[in-house]
């Protein structure tokens, strides 16, 4: 049995599944951040510009704003909901709080421009349980500061490192705490109402704050500038669609209610925002959140939703594209590790610290070295995990034959490379295949972390889920991640015994 059709086949099947994404250059894209209410003014835009005959998509969850500001910067989106005060500070590195004219003034030499004001101002704040609140006596944050005992802060990553977050809170205010690690905002809320934290940073539009019953502590040194809900985008946009239909269109509560049926009613993103529009074409008013019963469904149903068929291709197309990759790399590589015994600890050594740099970091180095988002770094960075199992097996695959197989064909007239490909590959082509096994399984797992720079794939549930608190969501996409690992091992354990099977022959 020889190896080397058999890795073409995956590498064909490989290339038609990536022919098989939607390509989306031609669209509009839309990006989000990951919390509810950047998903849900993402999806009305995304909506608002089908609606007028403008493809456009919505990449979900990408990240934070340094992320966004990469996107926008390089095309891989074209707007996405931000905040002005968020603008001023961690985009152009400035102070005050200025008008949109002299926002946009700014914006302009980076080719961007803040052109659909949305109507609320969505600040940042930190919030506590009532009870405790009140019995410590705190209802601002100079309170906080002179607070007696010690108080558990869970704060999100993205507070814990901005311009505007705690770093220059804790200056202005002297908060003599530490805050410990990030979390996620929703699970941040979570674990507030469980007492395993005692405050938290809030937005003030968020839904959890009436229904945790959380005090917002005042900011009486008024350090937090305005944010101002508008959409950011490339200066190339047209923004007319957008601006007719959503400019000065969401008020405060509008905003708190449609975050309150995402969290509170366990409606879609799409259900919310096209309720929200088509109550603004009927000139009905906004509900208030929870004065409609859930509408989101089971876990059924959110397992077996429309969506499914799209993320299952965007899953396997980075599995087994990256898969590919990696083994037309690793093979020879490990084929050298033999032949070279000076470079085997070298080759092994490298690979096997590219396997062990966090996914997030490599993710981020990758988008850095690219210049974009989405599926070319999350494909690179599969790879890159890929390599040490294919290396590490063809190199024990080969080191296991007997030396006197080698001699023997050599001694036959064949050349080196004939001998490679036509006694040593096949004899050792069962424990390579396990390599590939174990490399497939663990990028189906892997790949749901593409998800935080836009690759798309199961992990947009996992995501999404996070950012609402909605365990059935993240169940929804975490259930046929591990069905999908369990089927491709079955699937290459199957091939390997045919291999083997082949070679007893």
């Amino acid at each position: 049995m020889r190896m080397t059709p058999l890795f073409s086949r995956l590498a064909l099947i490989a290339l038609w599944l990536s022919f098989s994404v939607p390509a989306f250059a031609a669209d509009l894209v839309v990006g989000s951040k990951r919390f509810t209410e950047s998903y849900v003014l993402g999806e009305l835009a995304r909506q608002v510009l089908v609606d007028a005959g403008v493809p456009a998509v919505h990449r979900q969850g990408l990240g934070n704003t340094a992320v966004m500001e990469q996107a926008l910067a390089n095309g891989s989106i074209h707007v996405y909901p931000e905040y002005t005060g968020t603008i001023v500070r961690e985009l152009l590195k400035r102070d005050g709080s200025p008008s949109l004219e002299q926002l946009n003034q700014w914006l302009a030499p980076k080719g961007l421009k803040a052109a659909v004001p949305l109507g609320f101002n969505n600040s940042y704040a930190l919030a506590m349980r009532e009870d405790d609140a009140a019995r410590l006596g705190i209802a601002t944050i100079s309170d906080l500061a002179r607070a007696k005992g010690p108080l558990r802060f869970g704060l999100s990553h993205e507070f814990l490192v901005r311009a505007d977050g705690w770093g220059a809170l804790q200056k202005a205010y002297n908060l003599p705490f530490t805050p410990g690690s990030g979390l996620d905002h929703g699970l941040a809320y979570q674990a507030l109402a469980r007492g395993q934290v005692d405050v938290v940073d809030a937005y003030t539009t968020d839904a959890q704050i009436a229904r945790l019953k959380l005090r917002v502590l005042r900011d009486d040194r008024e350090f937090f500038p305005r944010y101002d809900a508008v959409l950011l985008m490339r200066s190339t946009v047209d923004e007319r669609p957008l601006a007719a239909a959503l400019a000065n269109r969401i008020d405060d509560v509008a905003m708190r209610a449609m975050n309150g049926e995402v969290e509170i009613d366990g409606k879609s993103f799409e259900a919310v925002a096209r309720e929200f529009l088509a109550r603004g074409k009927s000139g009905t008013a906004a509900r208030p959140a929870g004065s409609t019963s859930a509408a989101g469904g089971t876990f059924m149903d959110r397992l077996f939703a429309p969506d499914l068929p799209r993320l299952l291709r965007e899953h396997l197309v980075l599995v087994f594209a990256s898969l590919a990759i990696a083994v037309a790399i690793g093979v020879p590589l490990g084929v050298l590790a033999h032949r070279q015994p000076r470079l085997s600890g070298s080759l092994m050594g490298v690979v096997g610290v590219a396997q062990t740099v966090p996914s997030l970091a490599l993710l981020a180095f990758l988008i850095a070295l690219v210049g974009t988002i989405g599926f070319v770094p999350a494909l690179l960075a599969l790879s890159v995990y890929a390599l040490l199992p294919i290396v590490r097996n063809t190199h024990a695959g080969l080191a296991s034959l007997s030396v006197g197989m080698r001699q023997a064909g050599l001694a036959l007239g064949l050349r080196d490379g004939q001998v490679l490909r036509g006694i040593e590959l096949p004899l050792a082509a069962p424990t390579i295949f396990a390599g590939i096994k174990t490399a497939a399984v663990m990028n189906v797992g892997l790949a749901t972390v593409a998800t935080f720079i836009g690759a798309g794939g199961l992990g947009e549930r996992i995501v999404a889920g996070l950012a609402v608190n909605d365990t059935a969501m993240m169940l929804a996409g975490a259930v046929p991640a591990a069905v999908l690992a369990l089927l491709t091992q079955w699937v290459f354990d199957g091939v390997e015994r045919w291999l083997r099977r082949r070679r007893d022959l």
